[in-house]
């Protein structure tokens, strides 16, 4: 059991937090036909849209009621519904995910009654689906605002039912926020190779992992999870949850719609591959597939190659709870020893991890940790760039954002495939650390100054040779 312990400093020296309404918008811009739209001032929007751009490295529809000095004081509804009928008429999207932001919270914003007030001003709009959800940035992470997007998104769109079982290949998955569309790519694959057909929530491999499209501008999002399979959730043979961060979202779905899930704190590794292996194998009735045991049998086979590197290997992790959990069970299984770990945001699920402590803070305290410690190897988001550098140590980066490297939002990480490069990465990382010693030259040994070679100097004594 570890030990979580809150920092106490009064202010974040070098932060490592995601806001959560960053958080909310990541999992609307997973669904087909959306569009964000942040209840806040115009720099809040453009903040996250800069973090996004810069992760994604694609155009990202986000919206914002552009909240002023005025509105900040005397009231902010009408910004809400005149931006709502405004990206109702214009977009025409099926769904706009509301968030809220440390401005309008502070502000005291009732996001539901502006919602209602919209609904009574503008019938003709009914068809467009809003999700409004509270999101301040002065509490959680991305995580925990990707979650309570979610958790509003089911409790909108699903209705209530008892027809579980009625399509009896479909399966839902609540995909967590420290999934990359790599990641989403690759779960979605290898549910399909047992024959079942995945509706993942929310879907941002189709929507975010970096494709050409024809069309040359859109102000909503294009691929993602659609409005209409989401409201047939109630009708899948099960729900697989990846995530502890999804357990209120998960316990919602199956009181709405009586669905059995299958819940996983994280897929990398053989423990949890094989945990999730099995799962599908129950529920679709069918043998695991050969593919899917040769990737197992690879996987071993680079834990029987990297083990030597990894072993003992002292590393440093800053990370949300989610994908921390899942390095750390990960990093333990292979042996490593974790000196430093991190997380942003309190949650139930880090208290139950093998190790010593886990500090709620931010780089700092992850820097002085992994000092104090001996790490050699440090994990963490670019955030960490600059961290890493002052210790010396080669960084590995994961999760959000990813601004100073290309193509870091598609790599895979789990399944047998994922967990595999991963510990690929990580050796060589641990062996670049390595360097081999410098050839000794002995005194003996003089330049020919004639520019011919080496000369051997021998200088004889009365007690012998010495060379």
């Amino acid at each position: 059991m570890a030990e979580i312990i809150q920092s106490k400093k009064a202010l974040a020296v070098n932060p490592l937090k995601v806001s959560q309404p960053v958080g909310a918008s990541l999992a609307f811009l997973g669904l087909n036909r959306s569009l964000p739209l942040m209840h806040g001032s115009q720099g809040c929007t453009a903040f996250g849209k800069v973090f996004f751009v810069r992760h994604f490295r694609e155009p990202i529809p986000l919206q914002t009621t552009a909240m002023d000095q005025v509105s900040s004081i005397m009231g902010a509804d009408e910004n809400v519904v005149e931006a709502l009928r405004t990206l109702s008429e214009k977009s025409r999207p099926e769904i706009i995910g509301l968030v809220t932001t440390g401005l309008s919270e502070t502000q005291g914003t009732d996001i539901q009654r502006s919602l209602k007030e919209f609904r009574a001003a503008y019938p003709e709009f009914a068809g467009v689906a809003v999700v409004p959800v509270n999101t301040p940035d002065y509490l959680g992470c991305l995580e925990s605002g990707y979650a309570l997007a979610l958790e509003a998104l089911l409790r909108t769109l699903v209705p209530a039912s008892d027809c579980a079982g009625r399509r009896p290949r479909q399966v839902n998955v609540l995909a967590s926020a420290m999934l990359t569309p790599g990641d989403i790519e690759a779960i979605k694959e290898w549910i399909e190779a047992f024959g079942l057909r995945p509706v993942v929530v929310p879907d941002i491999a189709d929507s975010l992992d970096g494709h050409l499209v024809e069309a040359e501008f859109s102000s909503l999002t294009i691929g993602g999870t659609p409005r209409a399979e989401i409201e047939a959730m109630g009708e899948s043979t099960a729900t697989l949850v990846i995530g502890p961060s999804l357990a209120r979202a998960a316990d919602l779905l199956h009181e709405l719609t009586g669905v059995p899930d299958y819940r996983f704190a994280g897929l990398m590794g053989l423990d949890d591959c094989d945990a999730f292996t099995q799962a599908l194998a129950s529920i679709s009735g069918q043998p695991v597939p050969a593919r899917i045991e040769r990737q197992r049998a690879q996987l071993q086979d680079a834990m029987v190659d990297s083990h030597f590197m990894l072993g003992f290997a002292r590393i440093a992790l800053a990370a949300d709870p989610d994908l921390l959990g899942m390095q750390v069970r990960f990093l333990r299984g292979m042996g490593a020893e974790i000196v430093a770990a991190v997380s942003p945001h309190r949650h139930d699920s880090l208290a139950g991890l093998a190790i010593e402590q886990v500090v709620v803070g931010d780089l700092e305290d992850m820097e002085k940790a992994a000092r104090a410690g001996g790490a050699q190897l440090v994990i963490a988001n670019s955030h960490a760039a600059d961290t890493a550098r002052r210790l010396g140590l080669p960084l590995l980066r994961a999760g959000f954002p990813q601004y100073d490297l290309v193509g870091g939002y598609a790599r895979g990480w789990v399944g047998y495939c994922g967990s595999r490069q991963a510990l690929f990465d990580l050796a060589n990382l641990m062996l670049g650390q390595h360097h081999e010693l410098e050839a000794y030259h002995s005194r003996y040994w003089a330049d020919d100054r004639d520019g011919v070679g080496q000369r051997h100097v021998v200088a004889s004594t009365a007690a012998g040779l010495v060379h």
